[in-house]
């Protein structure tokens, strides 16, 4: 006699590693301030601070360098990387085109249960806004858009995006609590949000312009401040 072996359920989520947990509080840590930059990441100290070892600590740096967050300087080892208008307006231009295009496709094809996941998401954002920290808010803000470039089916173009993503926060953390700005973040993603569940292509197209034009010009007259 045999008997029918049930499946084993799935993982839904893969379990964090040191090495990832380090990454992120460590990006965390410079897209803060607590790294202002220019410091330098001096590899002892830091080993002592998260209580682990070089290894994880090198590794954690050059996953940080490929994401733009930290330069290696010859003869000075690494150091938190400088943010300039000329690099952000660039982040800005490509960050345009591939979420304007998101959100357009997003609109045209979504499922019709995609609110049930797209408007949580949204909540959770405006639920961040007033954390003291920033990391759970760009958390949030960062799973929102990942909603919509997945429902698109623009995966290629969100790996593009994901490897942007330190430098897209640190640009989000200048600008999201900015009181200068023509309208708020939470508003122009309401706008994209309402845009997209409504099926019109053209308003996601101009709600994402807009939110980039107005994040764009905030950024620019923090950092031509900063220089």
């Amino acid at each position: 006699m045999t008997t029918e072996k049930s499946l084993l359920p799935k993982i839904e989520k893969n379990p964090q590693t040191l090495r990832d947990i380090v990454q992120e509080r460590m990006r965390e840590a410079i897209i803060d301030g607590h790294f202002a930059p220019g410091d330098r990441l001096v590899e002892r100290p830091l080993c002592e601070q998260l209580g682990v070892s070089r290894t994880v600590i090198r590794e954690t740096i050059r996953y940080l360098e490929a994401e733009g967050l930290v330069e290696i300087i010859p003869n000075k080892g690494p150091i938190v990387a400088t943010l300039n208008w000329d690099q952000a307006r660039q982040i800005y231009d490509i960050r345009l085109l591939l979420e304007a295009s998101a959100a357009a496709a997003c609109a045209t094809c979504r499922h019709t249960d995609f609110a049930k996941v797209l408007t949580p998401a949204l909540n959770e954002v405006g639920a961040k806004m007033n954390d003291t920290e920033w990391g759970a808010l760009l958390r949030a803000t960062t799973h929102f858009y990942q909603l919509i470039f997945q429902e698109a089916g623009h995966d290629i173009a969100w790996d593009v995006v994901q490897r942007l993503n330190g430098r897209i926060s640190r640009l989000r953390a200048l600008t999201i609590a900015a009181r200068d700005r023509e309208r708020s973040g939470m508003s122009h993603m309401t706008a994209i949000h309402d845009a997209i569940l409504g099926g019109d292509p053209d308003a996601a197209r101009q709600a994402v312009q807009s939110h980039i034009a107005d994040a764009s010009r905030t950024a620019q007259r923090f950092l031509s401040d900063q220089t």
